[in-house]
Formats: C-alpha cells, structure tokens, sequence
C-alpha cells in the first residue's frame, strides 16, 4: 500500500513539473494566432454614399482598399457629373502613374463643357488632365468638336507641337470646317501659318481641300482618339 501512494505522488509530481496555468496557455494561444492576422483598415464608405454612387459600385471600391484621399475625389467627381464607372476608373489610372488623386475637378470642368466621359478618360490617360485640360475646356467653349480638341491633347501628349486655341478659332472664323480643323491640328501646322492661310481662304477663296494640299501628313501623333472628325 505504501508503495503505490509513493508511485502515486511521483507520478504528480512529475505533471506538475511541466504544468502550465490556464491563462498562460490562453495568452500564448492569443499570440500565435494574432502574429498570423493581417492588420485591416477601417474604410469610411459615406463619403461615396452620399455622393450617390451605387452599391455595386461601393463595393468594387471598397475592394481596391482606396485611401481617404483617393474615396474623397471618387466622391467629388461623382458630385460633378461622372458616371460611378469613369470616377473609379480615373482613380485606377491616377494609381498607374503614380499620381496625386486630384481628378475631379479638371474631370468635371470637361463634363460641364460636354466631353464625353470615354475622352476625359483617353485624357487622363494621356497625362493631359490637370492644367493642360484648361485650354481643352477653353477650346470647346469656342465651339471645336471633341476630336479637334482630342487631337491637340494627343500632339502634346506626344511632345509634339499643336495650333493654340486661338489659332483654331481664328480659323474656325475663317469659315473652315471642323474636319479640316481636325486635319490642319494632325498635320501639324504652326501657329505662324494660320494668317496665311485665312488669307488664302479668305481672298483667293481657295477651298479646304486645296489648302490641306500644301501641308502633308507628315508629323502626325499616334490616334488613340475615341472621337471621329464631324
């Protein structure tokens, strides 16, 4: 008898030895499975509720873990017009050029002009959003169609040079069409040819067709232009 109850103790004896408390063994199991977790981010969507945006759309947000910056341009730039598609998009494309999200406004400025959104898109693609998008606006107000506008962006984005806004009115005074607008830009011409030419149209009433014969399609940019001459 006094044999087993010591066989007994030293059997306990050597449990306790490698006994660990209950909440010790809870806290360690809490560590191990936290080291594992990734942190996440709270994203604060009302700003893209209230500017009106769908769920869907939310959502597809929601899924690129925007910053607070980039949520509050989406909002901005649906605030001014953009459709739910062209607000993400503009935030997709400002990522890809490692940009600033400062979109909206040139963005919304070019809708109350009436670009459309596939040529405010080809625009920020471009890099031609921003401060160039001021003279863009300014030439639409003049009344040049969205591919004579388009084409100028496509020249600058390019490097190369393009008739200025008030050349391409001066000309659209002249009586020239937009199709030959749309050409004159591709082509190239210089701002330092526009007086002759108005003087050609104006006082040997040579046609459009004739003039575009003196400036050859040499030096044109590539089209990437949603937008067809009119």
């Amino acid at each position: 008898m006094r044999d087993r109850i010591l066989q007994r103790l030293q059997a306990l004896g050597r449990f306790r030895k490698h006994f660990i408390p209950a909440e010790v063994a809870a806290a360690a199991m809490l560590l191990l499975v936290c080291a594992g977790c990734k942190h996440v981010r709270y994203i604060d969507i009302k700003p893209l509720d209230q500017a009106g945006m769908d769920y869907s759309a939310i959502q597809q947000m929601k899924a690129l873990s925007p910053s607070d910056a980039e949520i509050a341009e989406v909002a901005k730039a649906k605030m001014g017009g953009l459709s739910d598609h062209a607000c993400i998009e503009l935030m997709r494309i400002s990522r890809t050029q490692n940009q600033r999200p400062e979109f909206a406004d040139a963005a919304d400025n070019l809708v109350q002009v009436g670009m459309t959104e596939d040529d405010i898109l080809a625009l920020a693609r471009m890099r031609q959003l921003g401060v160039p998008s001021g003279e863009l606006q300014a030439m639409k107000l003049t009344g040049l169609s969205d591919a004579v506008v388009m084409e100028v962006a496509r020249r600058h984005a390019a490097g190369k040079q393009a008739l200025s806004g008030v050349s391409l009115a001066h000309l659209k005074d002249a009586g020239f069409s937009q199709a030959a607008l749309f050409e004159l830009v591709r082509r190239g011409v210089r701002d330092d040819q526009v007086a002759s030419i108005v003087a050609l149209r104006h006082n040997k009433k040579i046609s459009e067709a004739e003039i575009l014969k003196h400036y050859p399609p040499n030096d044109v940019a590539p089209y990437q232009n949603s937008s067809t001459p009119e």
